[in-house]
């Protein structure tokens, strides 16, 4: 089952991810809200739309813009409005 994990702590985990271009998307009710901080950072994507972001923190450290998600995704995304995806060190395994 994919997880997601940094600082030796799992984000997120579940069998119902959504593959897209290598990412996998996790339901919102996967995802441990407690360790995301809302990002004033959002970048668009040329076919699924704009994208905002998360910081991650645990432990006391912060990921900056670790974790995103489209909240109003365009048609053509709309499998994964509200889930959430990560990068930059935050390691997901299948």
């Amino acid at each position: 089952m994919p997880k997601a994990v940094w600082n030796n702590v799992v984000i997120a985990e579940s069998d119902q991810t959504i593959m897209v271009e290598g990412n996998h998307y996790f339901p919102p009710s996967a995802v441990k809200k407690e360790f995301l901080k809302d990002s004033t950072t959002h970048t668009t994507c040329h076919w699924k739309g704009v994208a905002s972001y998360y910081n991650v923190e645990i432990n006391g450290q912060t990921n900056r813009d670790a974790a995103w998600y489209y909240p109003q995704p365009s048609e053509a995304a709309k499998e994964i409005e509200g889930y959430i995806a990560f990068w930059r060190g935050v390691k997901v395994e299948a």
